[in-house]
């Protein structure tokens, strides 16, 4: 069994289901829609980025707005890294600001990761996508310098990449985060400032593998210390934590 088809068994027919955006969400969001085409399941999906939406109308699968669904059952996403209790960093593909709403509508959010997405302590892999409105683009550049955490603009073809929200993206230069919640705070007051990648204790459950090989991680209830639930050949948590 892959972590998309694990995945598939928190779905239930008439599930109102945020759609995430990423390599591993499309291969979810495709898995899905071969079983609402083979009539196995009925559900409502609310996509993340417009890329995500022209998918899933492209597999069959009937999407609402957030304004439609209100309240969602169940929101499967990709992650860039997953710290320990669940903490994670994502926006590297560039949809974070709606990600981060349609997880915090959601009843539970789960994660599909491979291992190479597992890190010690949030920043390992140098890099804190934030999203920033253009008019506020060079007080934020400089203000985030001054922080410590030098940005750079994220450019799509030479030209400064432009969100679905016709916002920009600044990836900072960071390293292992000591304090994740104080750096996001001090982040988002910012002027101009819509978000940043720092998913913090809003992780109900991680998937973990490749190919059928796969470990399944869970709090009890989100900011928890996680606990394995189940498995196929790996029984250990994802981390250790004290």
């Amino acid at each position: 069994m892959t972590i998309f088809e694990r995945a598939l068994q928190f779905v239930t027919s008439g599930s109102r289901i945020g759609l995430g955006s990423g390599r591993a969400a499309r291969a979810f969001v495709r898995l899905l829609g071969e079983r609402v085409r083979s009539g196995l399941l009925h559900v409502y999906g609310v996509p993340t980025s417009n890329e995500t939406a022209d998918l899933a109308m492209q597999e069959g699968i009937s999407l609402l707005t957030l304004d439609q669904a209100g309240a969602l059952d169940l929101d499967v996403d990709g992650a860039d890294e997953v710290g320990p209790n669940l903490d994670l960093i994502k926006g590297y593909g560039r949809a974070l600001v709606r990600e981060k709403i349609i997880a915090a509508s959601s009843r539970r959010l789960v994660i599909l990761v491979g291992e190479e997405k597992l890190v010690p302590r949030l920043g390992t892999r140098g890099k804190l996508p934030v999203e920033v409105t253009p008019f506020a683009l060079p007080l934020c550049e400089r203000r985030l310098r001054e922080l410590g955490y030098p940005p750079v603009p994220y450019l799509q073809g030479g030209r400064l990449f432009v969100t679905d929200n016709g916002n920009n993206i600044l990836d900072c230069q960071v390293g292992p985060l000591v304090d994740p919640r104080k750096l996001d705070s001090d982040i988002r007051a910012l002027p101009g400032v819509v978000g940043t990648g720092l998913f913090l204790k809003m992780a109900d459950t991680v998937l973990v593998g490749s190919g059928s090989d796969f470990r399944l991680v869970e709090e009890s209830h989100r900011g928890s210390r996680p606990q394995i639930l189940s498995g196929v050949r790996h029984h250990e948590p994802v981390h250790q934590t004290t």
